[in-house]
This record gives C-alpha cells, structure tokens and sequence, in this order.
C-alpha cells in the first residue's frame, strides 16, 4: 500500500510547518471581503494561521493578516476564529 502525501503548509504567524488539517485559511476574495475559509477551496488570496487561541491572539495584536492579505480585518473575524478553536 502506498503511503500518501501528507499536505503542509506554513502558518503566517508562527512560521511553523503543519499539516492542513491544523491550520485555518483567511481569504481575501476578488471584491476586497475577508473571510474564513474552512474548505480550503475559497476563490482568492490566502493565508494559513495555527487553530490556537495564542496565535490568533498574536496575529490580532501585530496585524499580521493584513500585511499578509493587504487589506484591513475587522476584530469580529478574530473573535470568530476562536470560535472556531
């Protein structure tokens, strides 16, 4: 049987390498809006970030998801990625 390739990608904040599975996708969608994207298939740029609370805590404080998506995030998409946690 084959083994198969594990998808990594890099968190924005912590610059660790994970698997998909543990990170959340920020999207910034053709028309300028931000959203979560849990299915990873959302049409536009995106930035992968650690499903911690620290993290999320981190990049709200240093704004680090709007230099990534070059627009700026409201604190309620903050508050909803803890909820997701």
């Amino acid at each position: 049987m084959k083994v198969r390739k594990i998808p990594m990608r890099t968190c924005v904040v912590s610059h660790e390498k994970l698997p998909k599975k543990e990170l959340v996708r920020i999207v910034r969608m053709p028309n300028g809006d931000v959203q979560i994207d849990l299915t990873g298939k959302l049409n536009g740029r995106g930035a992968y970030i650690k499903k911690d609370k620290a993290i999320i805590e981190k990049a709200k404080s240093s704004k680090i998801l709007e230099k990534h998506l070059e627009v700026v995030i409201d604190d309620t998409l903050y508050d909803d990625l803890i909820k997701i946690c």
